[in-house]
């Protein structure tokens, strides 16, 4: 049985519901779109800018004193926020401004803690185009729109199939060398690895055992930081390189089985990129 939603979690789907709308829209007539580049590879557009503002908004209109981090915009609010959102407006948008349909809004939920620390207590990644909401909150399980999300139970490497993110322009020597080194160990040992071009997706898709494990490296907080939710509320692991429960540039996830073995590879990846 589906849990019934709490006041943020009830916030969080009006917000990404209605930021998808638009999204939808601007998908349908994607060639009309302004796009500027913030890098090589690494593209804005006014469907991200015009999401973004439509989240802040109501977000804002719901909980007046949460800071944000947001994409697009960086962080606001106090220094000394006890609650933050963290918001990628639209994660994928090289393959929106293509016409790939995948790509996803993504909404987390950040409390600081009393003796010290954080941690994500609700996390929404809606995929519009399939109609598709995965949402978590702390404690209470994660779900596919009214489905509960179980990952996978595979246990042994050559049934696996794992996603990740391939380094682009903007990446660093070390990402690049990182990856590498691990994408050449894992090849011959599984039975695939994917590149769908969303992290906030990947992770959704490793909670509802459509991939077994996911990693990345250069990755920021809002693409990851609902989604790690997510698989951890599916009875899996997402930590960071070090397989420390934190959010860093740096993120591994996968079942119970298989998060051990691929933390293991990308550990002796990020080795190897620091000679």
């Amino acid at each position: 049985m589906m849990p019934r939603l709490s006041p943020h979690m009830t916030v969080m789907h009006a917000a990404a519901n209605k930021a998808a709308k638009r999204l939808l829209r601007d998908f349908n007539e994607v060639e009309n779109l302004q796009v500027s580049m913030k890098g090589p590879g690494d593209f804005v557009s006014q469907a991200d800018l015009r999401a973004e503002q439509s989240i802040r908004e109501d977000l804002e209109k719901a909980r007046p004193g949460y800071a944000m981090l947001m994409e697009e915009a960086g962080a606001s609010g106090s220094d000394k926020w006890a609650w933050r959102w963290l918001v990628d407006p639209l994660d994928g948008t090289t393959n929106f401004l293509h016409g790939i349909p995948h790509w996803a809004i993504s909404i987390a939920l950040e409390k600081r803690l009393p003796e010290g620390g954080t941690e994500i207590t609700a996390a929404v990644v809606y995929s519009p185009v399939n109609g598709e909401l995965f949402w978590a909150e702390k404690g209470s399980g994660a779900y596919l729109n009214d489905k509960r999300l179980r990952v996978s139970a595979r246990r042994e490497l050559h049934t696996a199939v794992f996603a990740t993110g391939i380094p682009f322009a903007v990446s660093s020597g070390s990402t690049r060398l990182s990856f590498a080194r691990t994408l050449g160990t894992l090849m011959p040992q599984v039975a695939g690895i994917r590149r769908f071009g969303s992290a906030a997706l990947d992770l959704a898709w490793v909670a509802a055992g459509r991939y077994d494990g996911y990693w990345e490296t250069g990755i920021k907080p809002w693409d990851i930081a609902a989604g790690m939710l997510i698989v951890r509320e599916a009875g899996g692991y997402a930590t960071d390189g070090e397989g420390k429960d934190e959010i860093a540039n740096t993120v591994v996830a996968g079942n119970p089985h298989m998060h051990p073995k691929l933390l293991e590879v990308v550990q002796d990846g990020l080795a190897a990129s620091r000679g």
